[in-house]
Parts: C-alpha cells; structure tokens; sequence
C-alpha cells in the first residue's frame, strides 16, 4: 500500500547488476542494501528511480532520438504501421484512439509485444498473436529497438531477482513456471506540447495518458530529458512528480506482482500530463510474467500478511487481453 511519500526513491542498484547471478550475493552486505532500499521503496510508494544499471547512455539516447524522428514523419508514413485487432495490436495509434478509462488519451505511440506465433498460447493467446511492426523510416529503428529490448530484459530480470529476495523468497522466485520465459511489451510514445498561441491549437483535454495502474511485473521508463510530466499518486491522493533524472530510469510495479507480494507491494496509479510546449517523447518497456502463467499469492507474502489470501488467481495473458480489447477506439 501506497504512503504519503513527497518524491521518489533513488536507488543505485549497481551491486544487484555486478551479483544478481553470484551463489554469494545474499553474503554481499553491498546488495543486501539494494534489496532493502527495494523493499521499502515498494512498500512505500511503488516507484522508484534505477541508477547503475548498465545500459549504455548512448543507447538510452539513440533511442529517444530514432522516436522523435518517426513522431516528426507525416502522418499517412506513420499510417503504414497502423495498429488494429488484425496487427495483433501491434502498431502505430493516432493522438486520442488510446482510451483510459473512457477518455481519449492525448498521445500517440507504437505498440510492439513478444511475438507470438499462431497457436502459440491455443486460445489464450489469439487476440495478440503476430509479428511487430516496425517502421522503414527511419531505416534503423527495429535494429536500435530490439537491441534496446534486450537490455531491458535483462535489466528488468535482475531487478526482479532483488525484489524476490526482499519479499524474503530467493532469487529465483519469478523464474520457472513464473517468468522464466517472461512476456514483455514495448510502448513508443509521444506527447504534444502545449500550444502557446492563444489556446486555439490546444488538445480538448491535457491529459497524455489517464491515472492507469500498469499491467504486470516492472516497468522501466525513458523519459525525455527537461520535461516532467509524469505524476504519481501517493495514499493522500496527491499527485507527485516523478522529473526525468539524467542516466536513470523510472521504474515502477505493476498488477501481477501486486497479486504475487499479497498487497504487501502495489501498483500505484500514475498518469502523464505534458504542460511543456515541446513535444515530449517516452519509451516504456513492461517486464511480464510468463503469457500463461496463473498468478496468486505466494505462500511467503500471505504469512507476512496474517496468513490470508487477499488475491484470487489471475491468468496473466487473459488480464492483458481484457486490457486490450479495450484500450483502443
């Protein structure tokens, strides 16, 4: 459950990266101090800010560069790509044809997911079965995203094998039937500034993207350099800004392992409102449990919880599917 927290955590997790994998690292008092900064920042708030995690800063900002350049394109290039229930959806969304909560988002964005292949999941898995689609220009977006991709996997596994060993499981807690084979999904997402002319060219509404909760395990955010527009909602209800912080990322947890810690963990609801008159580029990638893994209470979180069961099971695949059939106009 969610404080009163003002601002969110900065966690230097570079003893976690060096020693995630090392039979020792338990013995390490370095990452032991990792995994109880982890804990007490997801007791506490549900987000938190990663420095030392070893993605190249010139990839992080390739990334955001190739994102702005595709944004820039016309809008019937970007059309190629269009996302429909046929893509999989996978592809390009115009501003405001991404819903939350009934209300159109003010942001457009690529949708890209682990490629599943027909039958892949059975029926499970029909809705989103298919290939991403990349744009051909700019020429070298798939290459730098699935490099991208890569990191963050990796990145995001490690972190997990932190907060399995701080809700007191080992480190292995999410691997296996859980996420050893873990799903993941990509958002390339830009946001219009605000425009200065006497508000005729303003959107109907500021919001870039509604309060949301996100989906699955850990999320790792790339946001534009200079622009704060991300906000955060601590227990009172107060929405706190989570500013762009030169060479980390933001990172958050989601519903599934809200579901696995009992609530000893939760997905705190945020939003992104982009006041700035420059447009405003993001990169979210979203660490998932296995498509078909069945989600409930680990029996280390419910004895830390009085022993109660607060969760009923959850089919990871089937809560994304429920997501997207209605995410999109």
């Amino acid at each position: 459950m969610a404080t009163d927290f003002k601002s969110i955590p900065i966690i230097d997790i570079s003893p976690l990266v060096a020693k995630c994998d090392d039979p020792k690292r338990v013995q390490d008092p370095d990452v032991l101090e990792v995994v109880g900064q982890l804990d007490q920042a997801c007791r506490e708030a549900g987000f938190f800010y990663v420095k030392g995690h070893g993605i190249p800063d010139s990839l992080i900002k390739d990334i955001k560069n190739v994102t702005r350049k595709f944004f820039d394109l016309p809008h019937e290039e970007k059309l190629k790509i269009k996302l429909s229930a046929a893509t999989g959806y996978r592809g390009y969304q115009r501003i405001g044809e991404n819903i939350t909560k009934g209300i159109p988002d003010m942001h457009e964005a690529i949708d890209c997911y682990r490629e599943i292949t027909p039958g892949m999941y059975g029926a499970l898995g029909k809705i989103i079965e298919g290939v991403n689609q990349w744009p051909h220009d700019p020429p070298y977006f798939k290459v730098l995203m699935e490099e991208y991709i890569s990191f963050c996997r990796d990145l995001s596994r490690k972190i997990m094998r932190g907060i399995a060993l701080a809700l007191g499981g080992s480190a292995d807690e999410f691997e296996g039937e859980r996420a050893g084979d873990a799903f993941w999904v990509l958002r390339v997402i830009g946001y219009p500034g605000v425009s200065n002319t006497n508000g005729q060219n303003a959107p109907e509404n500021d919001i870039g993207c509604g309060a949301h909760t996100d989906y699955g395990l850990v999320t790792l955010v790339n946001q534009d350099d200079g622009i704060t527009a991300l906000q955060v909602r601590n227990l009172s209800g107060e929405w706190i800004s989570a500013p762009p912080i030169p060479g980390t990322f933001v990172c958050n947890i989601g519903d599934m392992l809200k579901i696995w810690s009992n609530g000893m963990y939760d997905s705190t609801l945020h939003r992104v409102i982009n006041t700035s008159p420059k447009y405003r580029v993001c990169v979210a990638y979203f660490y998932e449990p296995n498509f078909d893994a069945a989600v409930e209470p680990l029996d280390i979180c419910k004895e830390k919880t009085g022993g109660i069961k607060k969760f009923e099971k959850a089919v990871y695949g089937e809560h994304l599917a429920s997501k997207l059939e209605t995410n999109f106009v």
